[in-house]
């Protein structure tokens, strides 16, 4: 077991699943803390430095969707993992619209949520220090790593740190398709066939704030079994 000085909290109201979890994730070297409601975890989340949450979405008191919105409005950049029993696309669309980083559906294999941690912290800490990526311009797009944020001919959004580094990857390939596996390895730090309906959520949340036009986008177009395309010049070649 290798130490680590990396801090997690996890939050769940159900004891057998949190105690399974502190036990695993403290043998795998990190130093967790835990919460059994979503206020107790708000709480702690908000008065300790932690570098990932792992948050339930159905509990008592506060549900996870509120807790990550809270989360995200005075800590933007912590990694955040929500654990759920509740896995439609729209249950996804919900939990990264609030600002969730990544999604696992109970019951969970304990191999599989270690992975996503360490592909989350691998990424925070890369990524995460946004302020030593350079400010990417390209037609009508520019991204603004220092605040995560995008500016589409003057008008500036707001975006997830997922959508963030997904719209960063896309710059890097600029009038080119980029496929799924790409997206996952470069902003998740691994690939998954399982994980491409994730990608697919994160893009329409992104799309949703960058084109002036849903029906019709005019910069980021999907490349059928391929993956994506920006196109920030709002043409296709």
């Amino acid at each position: 077991m290798q130490k680590t000085n990396k801090r997690i909290l996890v939050v769940d109201d159900d004891s057998e699943i949190r105690e399974l979890l502190v036990f695993d994730i403290s043998q795998s070297g990190y130093i967790v803390d835990s919460a059994s409601n979503g206020e107790q975890g708000l709480k702690k989340a908000l008065e300790n430095n932690y570098d990932l949450i792992l948050l339930d979405v159905m509990m008592p008191k506060m549900n996870g969707y509120d807790v990550c919105n809270n989360i995200r409005l005075a800590k933007p950049n912590i990694p955040v993992l929500l654990l759920t029993a509740k896995g439609t696309i729209e249950d996804k669309k919900q939990g990264f619209d609030c600002g969730a980083d990544d999604y696992l559906i109970k019951p969970f294999d304990v191999q599989e949520v270690l992975l996503r941690i360490r592909a989350l912290l691998r990424r925070s800490d890369s990524s995460g220090q946004t302020q030593k990526k350079e400010v990417l311009r390209a037609g009508d797009i520019e991204i603004l790593p220092n605040s995560l944020e995008a500016v589409i001919i003057d008008k500036k959004v707001k975006l997830t740190p997922t959508e963030f580094e997904i719209l960063y990857c896309l710059m890097q390939y600029i009038n080119s398709p980029v496929s799924l596996a790409t997206l996952l390895d470069e902003v998740w730090g691994y690939d998954s066939n399982e994980d491409v309906r994730m990608v697919r959520v994160h893009v329409g949340g992104l799309r949703q704030k960058i084109e002036p036009d849903q029906r019709n986008p005019k910069y980021l177009h999907t490349v059928v079994n391929i993956g994506y395309k920006l196109t920030p010049f709002g043409s296709e070649e």
